[in-house]
């Protein structure tokens, strides 16, 4: 069922909603709580289209407030949608003129009582969350550095405005890859001297995955550009090899251990309704993230070489015994050459030496064998000799 409220209050909106419920023969609906997306009239039908595919997991009153400040009156238009496949409830609510600057005397009448309220901005969010009107309605409060341009100066004043409760998307997008780092380091314990994350240019879940290994390993974490998408590589650098995990599609990953083959990981790209359901399974403040922010900050501080890992640290114990074992093994092999030069040079001498002898033992034996010879020559002149006289 959808009604259409044109000039209308928060009252009569609520009592459309209880018409529409009992029309729908459900009163009560069940629900969780209210989800509050604050968005711009180009992209409230994405916006809503994952409030209400999140709500198939978590039922919700979905209210999506479209601001439009300016000089005009203020007015308020109300679009009341129950049933149609939509698992909760869901009202689109435009602000008009002066109306659209205090949006939480709007949205207070319509929450739901006793149940948690989760406040959305998909278009980037304030600078500080739990500052703005309505984030301080909500027990959680969710950005998009993704869809602002200066994601980076966003984050140091988030960083430094950082209430219980703040989170961002371009943090749940990295549950996935630090789900699966920390496994590893679990199953193949090891020291860690070192890291790189590679991305596309201006990723800020980039950035968010190097603050997180760098607070978490206390090592230093080099970041490099790819075509993406997205976030493409994370290596952990051991004395045993890289633990890499390493996604050039978007969709399928290879996870590498040192020692071990190479494994496919499904690790495609979440869309906007599944990051929306997993921050509506864990209300309670990240602290994780609250750390990651403030190690973001020492990063921003630091010098761009103190960014860069070293050849030193990227190295294996395996590389580095090869390359020693070369420097050692060097010096022995030249002096084995010397070795087996010198025997040969020796075995030359004493072959000409046996050469030599065996010719000199052919020259006694020939003189021999002509002595001989002559002998009885010799003895037969001396008879001739001795008859002539």
């Amino acid at each position: 069922m959808i009604i259409d409220l044109t000039d209308t209050t928060s009252s009569e909106i609520a009592s459309a909603l209880l018409k529409a419920r009992r029309n729908a023969g459900s009163p009560a609906m069940g629900m969780v709580g209210t989800i509050v997306v604050v968005v711009d009239e180009a992209s409230h039908h994405d916006a809503m289209k994952a409030a209400n595919e999140a709500g198939r997991e978590h039922p919700s009153r979905v209210l999506v407030a479209i601001l439009r400040p300016g000089k005009g009156a203020a007015g308020l238009d109300a679009e009341v949608r129950v049933g149609e496949g939509i698992p909760g409830e869901a009202v689109l609510l435009r602000l008009h003129g002066e109306l659209a600057k205090v949006p939480e005397s709007v949205i207070t009448p319509l929450l739901l009582p006793d149940s948690p309220v989760i406040v959305w901005w998909p278009g980037g969010g304030p600078r500080v969350p739990a500052e703005d009107p309505l984030g301080k309605l909500g027990r959680r409060r969710v950005t998009d550095a993704a869809a602002t341009r200066r994601a980076s100066v966003d984050y140091t004043a988030r960083a430094e405005g950082y209430a219980p409760g703040d989170t961002d998307f371009a943090w749940t997008r990295l549950t996935p890859w630090r789900a699966l780092m920390a496994a590893a380091l679990d199953q193949y314990p090891t020291k860690v001297t070192g890291a790189e994350v590679t991305a596309a240019r201006g990723n800020p879940s980039a950035d968010l995955m190097a603050a997180w290994l760098q607070s978490r390993l206390k090592v230093l974490v080099e970041q490099r550009t790819s075509r993406g998408p997205g976030v493409t590589a994370v290596r952990l650098f051991t004395p045993s090899g890289a633990i890499a995990l390493t996604r050039p599609d978007g969709a399928v990953a290879t996870f590498s251990v040192p020692g071990q083959p190479d494994r496919p990981v499904a690790l495609k790209r979440r869309t906007t309704s599944e990051l929306l359901s997993e921050e509506l399974r864990r209300l309670d403040p990240d602290d994780v993230y609250a750390q990651t922010l403030a190690c973001m900050v020492e990063r921003d501080a630091m010098p761009a070489d103190e960014k860069k890992v070293g050849a030193t640290a990227r190295k294996s114990t395996a590389a580095k015994v090869s390359a020693a074992g070369k420097k050692v093994v060097a010096p022995k092999q030249a002096a084995a050459k010397q070795t087996v030069a010198k025997k040969a040079v020796a075995a030359k001498s004493v072959a000409k030496k046996s050469v030599a002898k065996k010719s000199v033992a052919k020259k006694s034996v020939a003189k021999k064998g002509v002595a001989k010879k002559a002998a009885p020559a010799n003895k037969a002149a001396a008879r001739k000799k001795a008859v002539k006289r």
